[in-house]
Protein backbone atom coordinates (compact mmCIF):
# COMPACT_ATOMS: atom_id res chain seq x y z
CA UNK A 1 0.00 0.00 0.00
CA UNK A 2 1.54 3.31 -1.07
CA UNK A 3 0.50 6.93 -0.64
CA UNK A 4 0.77 9.31 -3.57
CA UNK A 5 0.00 13.01 -3.16
CA UNK A 6 0.08 15.63 -5.90
CA UNK A 7 -0.56 19.23 -4.85
CA UNK A 8 -1.02 21.68 -7.71
CA UNK A 9 -1.93 24.45 -5.28
CA UNK A 10 -2.76 24.75 -1.59
CA UNK A 11 -3.61 28.11 -0.07
CA UNK A 12 -6.11 30.88 0.49
CA UNK A 13 -7.54 33.03 -2.32
CA UNK A 14 -4.85 35.65 -1.78
CA UNK A 15 -1.88 33.51 -0.85
CA UNK A 16 -0.34 30.25 -2.06
CA UNK A 17 1.19 28.11 0.68
CA UNK A 18 2.29 25.10 -1.38
CA UNK A 19 2.37 24.47 -5.12
CA UNK A 20 3.76 21.89 -7.53
CA UNK A 21 4.47 19.35 -4.78
CA UNK A 22 4.47 15.59 -5.32
CA UNK A 23 4.96 13.03 -2.54
CA UNK A 24 5.33 9.27 -2.91
CA UNK A 25 5.52 7.08 0.21
CA UNK A 26 5.75 3.27 -0.05
CA UNK A 27 4.24 0.98 2.57
CA UNK A 28 6.27 0.74 5.76
CA UNK A 29 8.29 3.88 4.96
CA UNK A 30 8.37 7.32 6.60
CA UNK A 31 8.72 10.48 4.52
CA UNK A 32 9.96 13.48 6.52
CA UNK A 33 8.40 16.83 5.60
CA UNK A 34 10.50 19.77 6.75
CA UNK A 35 10.64 23.53 6.37
CA UNK A 36 10.27 26.82 8.29
CA UNK A 37 7.22 27.62 10.40
CA UNK A 38 4.30 28.82 8.33
CA UNK A 39 5.41 27.15 5.09
CA UNK A 40 2.36 24.87 4.99
CA UNK A 41 3.60 21.55 6.41
CA UNK A 42 0.60 20.98 8.68
CA UNK A 43 -1.74 22.17 5.92
CA UNK A 44 -0.31 19.48 3.62
CA UNK A 45 -1.21 16.86 6.24
CA UNK A 46 -4.70 18.35 6.54
CA UNK A 47 -5.16 18.15 2.78
CA UNK A 48 -4.16 14.48 2.82
CA UNK A 49 -6.42 13.68 5.77
CA UNK A 50 -9.34 15.64 4.35
CA UNK A 51 -9.51 18.00 7.33
CA UNK A 52 -8.78 21.29 5.57
CA UNK A 53 -12.09 22.73 6.77
CA UNK A 54 -10.52 22.88 10.25
CA UNK A 55 -7.41 24.74 9.04
CA UNK A 56 -7.49 28.43 8.21
CA UNK A 57 -4.92 30.87 6.92
CA UNK A 58 -5.89 34.14 8.60
CA UNK A 59 -9.63 34.42 8.06
CA UNK A 60 -9.75 32.55 4.75
CA UNK A 61 -10.37 28.83 4.38
CA UNK A 62 -7.67 26.92 2.50
CA UNK A 63 -8.34 25.55 -0.97
CA UNK A 64 -6.75 22.37 -2.30
CA UNK A 65 -6.12 21.62 -5.95
CA UNK A 66 -4.58 18.22 -6.48
CA UNK A 67 -4.98 14.53 -5.86
CA UNK A 68 -4.57 12.11 -2.95
CA UNK A 69 -4.13 8.45 -3.89
CA UNK A 70 -3.82 5.56 -1.43
CA UNK A 71 -3.23 2.04 -2.69
CA UNK A 72 -4.31 3.15 -6.14
CA UNK A 73 -7.60 4.65 -4.92
CA UNK A 74 -8.35 8.32 -5.51
CA UNK A 75 -9.45 9.70 -2.12
CA UNK A 76 -9.38 13.37 -3.11
CA UNK A 77 -13.12 13.85 -2.65
CA UNK A 78 -13.66 11.28 0.10
CA UNK A 79 -14.78 12.48 3.55
CA UNK A 80 -12.21 12.22 6.34
CA UNK A 81 -13.84 9.21 8.05
CA UNK A 82 -13.75 7.14 4.87
CA UNK A 83 -10.05 7.72 4.17
CA UNK A 84 -8.87 5.64 7.14
CA UNK A 85 -5.82 7.82 7.83
CA UNK A 86 -4.41 8.01 11.35
CA UNK A 87 -3.26 11.31 12.83
CA UNK A 88 -0.82 11.94 15.67
CA UNK A 89 -0.01 15.46 16.91
CA UNK A 90 2.30 17.21 19.37
CA UNK A 91 -0.37 16.79 22.05
CA UNK A 92 -1.46 13.21 22.71
CA UNK A 93 -5.16 14.20 22.87
CA UNK A 94 -6.10 11.29 25.16
CA UNK A 95 -9.64 11.47 26.52
CA UNK A 96 -9.36 12.72 30.10
CA UNK A 97 -12.68 11.16 31.16
CA UNK A 98 -11.58 7.67 30.06
CA UNK A 99 -9.05 5.26 31.51
CA UNK A 100 -6.01 4.25 29.47
CA UNK A 101 -7.74 1.03 28.46
CA UNK A 102 -10.93 2.83 27.51
CA UNK A 103 -8.93 5.24 25.36
CA UNK A 104 -7.48 2.30 23.48
CA UNK A 105 -10.78 0.42 23.26
CA UNK A 106 -12.38 3.49 21.70
CA UNK A 107 -10.22 2.98 18.60
CA UNK A 108 -10.79 -0.77 18.17
CA UNK A 109 -13.23 -1.53 15.32
CA UNK A 110 -16.55 -3.19 16.26
CA UNK A 111 -16.47 -6.91 16.94
CA UNK A 112 -16.73 -9.51 19.74
CA UNK A 113 -16.10 -7.89 23.12
CA UNK A 114 -13.50 -10.46 24.17
CA UNK A 115 -11.55 -10.00 20.95
CA UNK A 116 -11.60 -6.22 21.31
CA UNK A 117 -10.37 -6.41 24.92
CA UNK A 118 -7.61 -8.80 23.85
CA UNK A 119 -6.42 -6.27 21.27
CA UNK A 120 -6.25 -3.60 23.98
CA UNK A 121 -4.19 -5.87 26.23
CA UNK A 122 -1.85 -6.68 23.36
CA UNK A 123 -1.41 -2.96 22.64
CA UNK A 124 -0.58 -2.27 26.30
CA UNK A 125 2.00 -5.06 26.24
CA UNK A 126 3.57 -3.73 23.04
CA UNK A 127 3.73 -0.26 24.57
CA UNK A 128 5.49 -1.63 27.64
CA UNK A 129 2.48 -0.73 29.79
CA UNK A 130 0.98 -4.07 30.94
CA UNK A 131 -1.50 -3.57 33.77
CA UNK A 132 -2.02 0.12 32.95
CA UNK A 133 -5.51 -0.31 31.50
CA UNK A 134 -7.31 1.08 34.55
CA UNK A 135 -4.94 4.01 35.02
CA UNK A 136 -6.00 7.61 34.62
CA UNK A 137 -4.11 9.12 31.63
CA UNK A 138 -3.23 12.10 33.84
CA UNK A 139 -1.04 9.81 35.99
CA UNK A 140 1.18 8.79 33.06
CA UNK A 141 4.46 10.37 32.06
CA UNK A 142 4.81 12.23 28.79
CA UNK A 143 6.52 9.28 27.14
CA UNK A 144 3.86 6.85 28.36
CA UNK A 145 1.05 9.08 27.10
CA UNK A 146 2.77 9.36 23.72
CA UNK A 147 2.97 5.56 23.46
CA UNK A 148 -0.72 5.20 24.32
CA UNK A 149 -1.62 7.79 21.69
CA UNK A 150 0.34 5.90 19.03
CA UNK A 151 -1.19 2.54 19.97
CA UNK A 152 -4.66 4.09 19.90
CA UNK A 153 -4.01 5.35 16.37
CA UNK A 154 -2.73 1.94 15.24
CA UNK A 155 -5.62 0.02 16.84
CA UNK A 156 -7.95 1.74 14.39
CA UNK A 157 -6.00 -0.06 11.63
CA UNK A 158 -5.21 3.06 9.57
CA UNK A 159 -4.25 2.72 5.93
CA UNK A 160 -1.66 5.48 6.38
CA UNK A 161 -0.31 7.55 9.27
CA UNK A 162 0.35 11.30 9.47
CA UNK A 163 2.52 12.63 12.30
CA UNK A 164 2.67 16.36 13.08
CA UNK A 165 5.75 16.93 15.27
CA UNK A 166 4.80 14.14 17.71
CA UNK A 167 8.26 14.10 19.35
CA UNK A 168 8.67 17.82 19.99
CA UNK A 169 7.39 17.87 23.58
CA UNK A 170 9.68 15.03 24.75
CA UNK A 171 13.16 15.44 26.21
CA UNK A 172 16.12 14.16 24.19
CA UNK A 173 16.29 10.67 25.73
CA UNK A 174 12.55 10.04 25.50
CA UNK A 175 12.46 11.55 22.02
CA UNK A 176 14.97 9.04 20.65
CA UNK A 177 13.25 6.14 22.38
CA UNK A 178 9.75 7.06 21.22
CA UNK A 179 10.96 7.85 17.70
CA UNK A 180 12.36 4.32 17.37
CA UNK A 181 9.13 2.93 18.83
CA UNK A 182 7.03 4.78 16.25
CA UNK A 183 9.18 3.84 13.26
CA UNK A 184 9.26 0.17 14.31
CA UNK A 185 5.45 0.07 14.49
CA UNK A 186 5.06 1.78 11.12
CA UNK A 187 7.28 -0.86 9.53
CA UNK A 188 5.43 -3.66 11.33
CA UNK A 189 2.03 -2.31 10.27
CA UNK A 190 3.38 -1.93 6.70
CA UNK A 191 1.68 1.43 6.15
CA UNK A 192 3.00 4.64 4.58
CA UNK A 193 3.66 7.55 6.92
CA UNK A 194 4.50 11.25 6.64
CA UNK A 195 6.28 12.97 9.50
CA UNK A 196 6.36 16.75 9.92
CA UNK A 197 9.39 17.81 11.93
CA UNK A 198 11.92 20.62 12.39
CA UNK A 199 14.60 18.28 13.79
CA UNK A 200 16.94 16.48 11.39
CA UNK A 201 17.47 13.81 14.08
CA UNK A 202 13.86 12.74 13.48
CA UNK A 203 14.49 11.76 9.86
CA UNK A 204 13.78 8.06 9.38
CA UNK A 205 15.40 7.80 5.95
CA UNK A 206 17.62 10.55 4.45
CA UNK A 207 16.45 9.45 0.99
CA UNK A 208 12.87 10.36 1.88
CA UNK A 209 12.99 14.01 2.91
CA UNK A 210 11.05 16.89 1.35
CA UNK A 211 11.91 20.48 2.25
CA UNK A 212 9.19 23.12 1.83
CA UNK A 213 10.24 26.71 1.23
CA UNK A 214 8.77 29.85 2.80
CA UNK A 215 5.21 30.44 1.70
CA UNK A 216 4.82 32.96 -1.07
Amino acid sequence: MSLHVCIARLGSPGRTLVSDLELEVPAGEVLSLMGPSGCGKSSVLAAIAGTLETVAEGQSALDFEGQVMLDGQDMTRWPTARRGIGLIFQDDLLFAHMSVGENLLFAVPPGPAASRRARVQQALDEAGLPGYGDRDPATLSGGQRARVALMRALLAKPRALLLDEPFSRLDAALRAQFRAFVFDHIRAAHIPAILVTHDHADIADPRRVVELAHAG
